[in-house]
């Protein structure tokens, strides 16, 4: 069993609700489980719950033992202050927030049907199988296979322009302003796309422009605005880029309240967000008539040869500041050009 099991567990209420209570002893019950939260912090937001009377609202942490909170460092984590609810398979040891106080705890192991997690195990069981009704696919006629796949290339096509068509509007059709504003959201891909939108809106096009004759005043405005250069350090390249910021900052009277900060848990280096931006920066440096030239593009090719861009050669031998790694140009690939073209 892992936590995957008990997240599934927790999300659609897989055990008894019967007699609900914590291991602290006070009545339980569970309102809204909250959304489920695949970044960093706590595994369910805007849970909401009854604890002895006491209607509580905040996050809600799942491990299989108790313990696991120490050892992944969560009381030393003030992201995790916000848990209301703690859901472990066995309680083993109770736990506290950083600031000392006791965490109301559910366990679940003498609340889950044994056909529940026999279920579990038996879909998992066959890991060489893609998905468990792949055996079926050749009974389910091309023709339906065909059109299900047309409906959903239209309706992604449909969803995609409805929003860009939203944006315009709101930039007053502004074509340059929403390019460079859909730029910084791909960028962030799945994990940071809405914290690099909200840089992209923080910042107008226009600035970029009057810094074109600068990739490290670009670089600057792009890192400063993501609050990557907020602490003091002493590596010489973040020192010219935290100067440059606030030289820019003053003025074009830019401010970064509101931005949403990106986030580094769970992504691989070369998606880090502090990468992505300095290759985001390149490319804004190098192609000062972007939108002119995408437009005019007439083939794939064409358009390869526009994202064809790196990082800036600090991050050659960096993944962050005054962090050094194996030295490695760090160009955006094919597959990512074809995320932001898609």
């Amino acid at each position: 069993m892992n936590e995957d099991f008990l997240h599934y567990v927790w999300k659609f209420q897989k055990f008894s609700s019967l007699g609900l209570t914590t291991i602290q002893g006070d009545s339980l019950q569970v309102q809204k489980v909250g959304t489920h939260n695949f970044d960093a912090g706590p595994d369910f937001l805007y849970g909401r719950v009854v604890i002895d009377g006491q209607v509580w609202a905040g996050t809600i942490e799942i491990h299989k033992f108790s313990s696991h909170w120490y050892t992944h460092h969560h009381e030393k984590d003030a992201n995790y202050d916000t848990v209301i609810l703690h859901v472990v398979w066995k309680h083993d040891m109770d736990i506290r927030r950083s600031d000392e106080t006791s965490i109301p705890t559910l366990e679940l192991k003498d609340r889950v049907d044994a056909g529940v997690l026999r279920n579990y195990k038996k879909l998992f069981a066959n890991e060489q199988r893609w998905i468990n009704c792949a055996d079926q696919f050749g009974g389910i006629d091309e023709f339906v296979i065909k059109n299900w796949l047309d409906r959903l290339f239209f309706e992604r096509l449909e969803q995609k322009s409805r929003s860009i068509f939203e944006q315009l509007a709101v930039s007053q059709n502004d074509l340059q302003a929403v390019l460079f504003q859909l730029l910084c959201k791909n960028f962030g891909l799945k994990v940071n796309g809405s914290s690099f939108l909200s840089i992209g809106l923080s910042l107008d096009h226009k600035v970029i422009k009057k810094c074109s004759q600068s990739l490290l005043r670009i670089e600057a405005l792009l890192l400063g605005q993501a609050g990557l250069l907020e602490e003091e350090r002493t590596d010489s390249f973040y020192r010219q880029l935290r100067e440059s910021y606030s030289y820019s900052r003053v003025k074009y009277r830019i401010s970064n309240k509101g931005v949403e900060a990106p986030k580094f848990f769970r992504l691989r280096p070369p998606n880090f967000p502090i990468i992505r931006l300095s290759q985001l920066a390149n490319l804004l440096y190098k192609r000062p008539h972007l939108f002119s030239e995408v437009i005019s593009a007439k083939s794939l090719s064409e358009l390869y040869t526009i994202f064809n861009v790196s990082a800036s050669s600090y991050w050659d031998s960096h993944y962050n500041f005054d962090v050094i790694s194996a030295k490695r140009k760090k160009s955006l690939t094919k597959e990512f050009i074809n995320l932001l073209i898609i």
